[in-house]
């Protein structure tokens, strides 16, 4: 256990006992991490603040609840990854895997939180079946045209959409069965 670990576990031994100050540092610890993760799943800047902030509401309604806690950074990075889906499926908008992926590639933090998300998605990845693999994979992460993953794999063009949009489809729901 790291030492941030344990002031994270002292400050929610406090917060279960109600003391305000520190549900004030974990606040203020969190905050702008938090609001800067969900922007990654929901896109708004503004949905992001206020999915962050209920966590923080629920959290202090439910302070007794967090004494005993041994990850609470991971707690809370989990919390809004679920919130932020829950987000997305009640109002009905899609999850757009490909900017979560460029996202994820192209941001340089390396937190425990984003590197256990970019697990996640791929997980998610490694689920598809073999041939669609290969092609999603080509087309997103090797910068492959249609055309040229049709030459390469000796297949239609028109297979390359159908196993790219099959890709994404597999992809969204498993993120949505195991988020």
């Amino acid at each position: 256990m790291n030492r941030l670990d344990s002031i994270d576990e002292i400050l929610l031994e406090r917060l279960g006992k109600g003391d305000e100050d520190a549900f004030g540092i974990l606040f203020r610890r969190y905050y702008v991490q938090l609001c800067r993760y969900a922007a990654l799943f929901v896109k708004e800047k503004d949905s992001a603040e206020e999915i962050v902030m209920n966590l923080f509401v629920s959290l202090w309604e439910n302070k007794e609840n967090f004494g005993r806690m041994k990850s609470p950074g991971s707690y809370l990075f989990r919390s809004v990854r679920n919130r932020c889906m829950n987000w997305l499926r009640d109002s009905k908008a899609s999850l757009n895997i490909d900017e979560c992926i460029t996202d994820l590639i192209s941001c340089d933090d390396s937190s425990i939180e984003l590197q256990e998300l970019n697990h996640f998605i791929e997980e998610a990845i490694l689920s598809l079946p073999e041939r669609c693999r290969m092609v999603f994979v080509s087309s997103r992460f090797g910068n492959m045209s249609h055309k040229e993953i049709a030459k390469k794999m000796n297949i239609s063009t028109k297979t390359v959409e159908a196993q790219i949009t099959k890709a994404l489809s597999v992809i969204r729901k498993y993120i949505a069965e195991n988020s």
